[in-house]
């Protein structure tokens, strides 16, 4: 602003750009989300903050002069925001302004015309076609695709006894059956408590959309387990991580399901809120590279046995000991817990496996610094597409690279820069609410179409009930016409 004209320094109204899923009416997510690109009079884009307080957004029905939305507008720092907003009760035509100096921005105010339903309304979509054309869905995912080649058919009479021969006695399992849109279970194993993470999920994806009957077992454990190659009739067991020596169904990890499903609401750390806490602007950020964590694999410990030796390049340390506890004379003292948001005042995020894949790359990849990612035979859904020196910097297993690298990101400071600006490109991308749910219903659905024996209600499964909202009870617009067909 010192050396540009105050025209090339101020927000413009009309020029600024709004977009997004959450301006659209049949968009249903927990947490509803769009984007504001501020732009100058002369057309351009701001690439720095113009702060925090430049727009205020208010959502309003006119059927509802009490409607209960909870906005949050999250500066990301490079000229754009986030808006999110999470209803507690569902409303008619929703009118969203977006607001600059009392001036409307864009298109504004916007209007979502008909019923927008909240998170806990059970109204959803008869057709899954139109489902999937209303969330904007890909018309696949590489993931699936690999994941089910090996699978010609599958008959769920056969699998319900092999899979529990095989499983159900040393592992923990769910046994799943969605019929006429409702769920069942049966729990196999004496760990299950995870159950909480699918049921909540598949509760609200039935809610949404109408799905295919399936029947399917999720492997509640971390390790991925069916280790028969294709060519020996594996049996299809859905888990949260894949690895290259195992043919396991890969799903969004419990972690990114329920910070979807939790976002404004019990967690802290989701795909948006780090988005709005990504630290300094790199130029500031430390020339380090950075990690913390539980010492949940051997690699782990080298990394801090190395930080040790190289503290001028990595910072990294445990915070608790629970797998190598006799090691912590070597490895410790432990450090205090770190807010996750607090890692980016660093250039470089470590990415290293702990018991099987890191479930935390998501929200490293969704920050503003450099993620250098462990060589891993684990992997979680979206790994296929991402790209190596594009998306993340590599380093081997053994670690015996990673200095090199760190070395190097030091010394291509903008290549290191450009890494980390498409990896938080392919976070926000790819990795959001929406991706989330269009990836489980493409999984389900395609899943569906191999089945060549009828999905059944099992004996000893019990109907996981869609929680009751009495309090702001929904009137579902496509139920009652359906009810009236």
């Amino acid at each position: 602003c010192f050396t540009l004209s105050l025209l090339l320094c101020t927000p413009s109204a009309s020029q600024t750009l709004i977009w997004g899923p959450g301006l659209e009416t049949n968009i249903f997510l927990p947490a509803r989300f769009f984007f504001i690109q501020t732009v100058d009079s002369t057309g351009r884009n701001f690439t720095t903050s113009p702060g925090e307080k430049t727009f205020e957004v208010k959502i309003t029905s006119p059927t509802d002069p009490y409607a209960r939305i909870w906005i949050q507008i999250l500066d990301r720092n490079d000229g754009s925001f986030l808006v999110r907003y999470r209803m507690y009760a569902s409303y008619t035509d929703l009118h969203v302004q977006i607001l600059l100096k009392d001036k409307l921005v864009g298109k504004s105010p916007y209007v979502l015309k008909g019923a927008v339903y909240h998170e806990s309304c059970d109204c959803p979509e008869p057709s899954g076609a139109l489902w999937e054309k209303n969330m904007h869905c890909p018309a696949s995912f590489s993931q699936i695709e690999s994941d089910l080649s090996v699978f010609p058919s599958v008959d769920p009479d056969h699998n319900t006894h092999e899979i529990l021969k095989r499983f159900g006695k040393r592992h923990s399992l769910c046994h799943y059956t969605i019929k006429n849109n409702q769920v069942y279970i049966k729990t196999h194993g004496e760990h299950v408590g995870f159950r909480i993470f699918m049921d909540a999920f598949l509760l609200s994806l039935t809610r949404k959309v109408k799905v295919p009957d399936i029947e399917f077992f999720v492997n509640l454990g971390d390790w991925p387990l069916e280790k028969r190659r294709a060519s020996e009739k594996p049996s299809p067991v859905f888990s949260w991580c894949g690895s290259n020596d195992t043919q396991d169904i890969v799903m969004p990890t419990y972690d990114l399901t329920e910070s979807v499903l939790e976002t404004m609401g019990r967690v802290s750390l989701d795909m948006m809120s780090v988005q709005g806490h990504t630290g300094p602007v790199w130029e500031q950020k430390i020339s380090k590279a950075f990690w913390r964590g539980r010492d949940s694999r051997k690699e782990r410990l080298e990394l801090v046995k190395l930080a040790r030796a190289n503290p001028d390049m990595l910072d990294a340390a445990f915070t608790n000991f629970f797998f190598f506890k006799h090691d912590e004379s070597l490895y410790g003292p432990l450090v205090k817990h770190v807010s996750f948001f607090d890692f980016f005042k660093y250039k470089y995020q470590i990415n290293v496996d702990g018991t099987v894949a890191a479930y935390r790359l998501p929200y490293l990849l969704a920050g503003d610094s450099a993620v250098f990612k462990h060589d891993s035979i684990y992997y979680e859904h979206f790994y296929k597409q991402l790209q190596p020196w594009v998306h993340y910097i590599p380093f081997k297993a053994d670690l015996s690279d990673l200095l090199e690298k760190i070395q190097w990101a030091r010394d291509h400071d903008e290549e290191a820069k450009q890494i980390a600006l498409a990896g938080q490109q392919f976070a926000r991308t790819h990795l959001m609410g929406d991706s989330i749910f269009c990836y489980y219903f493409k999984l389900f659905q395609k899943y569906a179409e191999l089945q060549v024996t009828e999905p059944k209600v099992r004996d000893g499964m019990e109907l996981v009930e869609q929680p009751k909202d009495e309090l702001f009870p929904c009137y579902c617009a496509r139920k009652k016409v359906r009810d009236e067909l």
